[in-house]
């Protein structure tokens, strides 16, 4: 199920509860932050790193650059690295693209499945900021922008 996060269409039920809901409003809040001081222009690095500090300035706990595994038919056939991992729970992907396009929705869902979080966010610091939440919850890919 792919939802975008503005509302049920008409006679549609709500949309269940997003979860950490709270985690991700408050780093949004935070990339928010970084994307209106720093603005548009430097490399991913420099904005995973400044996001890194908001965050710890909002007392969250954020790992950089965090290693998982992949594996196929129980054999380790690569590793990825997530570019921040908030309070154990949510992985932070960090991109500085003229725009988002598909490979970096899946790009992130795969990062999803292969850490066994549940729940992630691409964050865009390019000309225009973007945000998408996504959720993986039972083999299904849930995007709430």
């Amino acid at each position: 199920m792919i939802t975008d996060g503005i509302g049920p269409e008409a006679g549609a039920s709500p949309a269940p509860a997003f979860p950490y809901a709270p985690l991700t409003r408050t780093i949004i809040g935070a990339f928010y932050d970084v994307y209106n001081e720093l603005g548009y222009g430097f490399l991913e690095a420099v904005y995973r790193r400044a996001l890194a500090v908001r965050l710890q300035e909002l007392r969250l706990r954020v790992s950089q650059e965090v290693p998982f595994e992949f594996s196929y038919h129980g054999v380790d056939i690569g590793q990825y690295r997530a570019d921040l991992l908030v309070d154990g729970a949510v992985i932070v992907e960090v991109k500085s693209v003229e725009r988002l396009a598909p490979v970096h929705h899946a790009q992130l869902v795969n990062y999803l499945r292969a850490s066994g979080r549940p729940v992630g966010l691409l964050l865009n610091f390019g000309p225009r900021a973007e945000v998408r939440r996504r959720r993986i919850s039972e083999g299904i890919s849930t995007d709430r922008s």
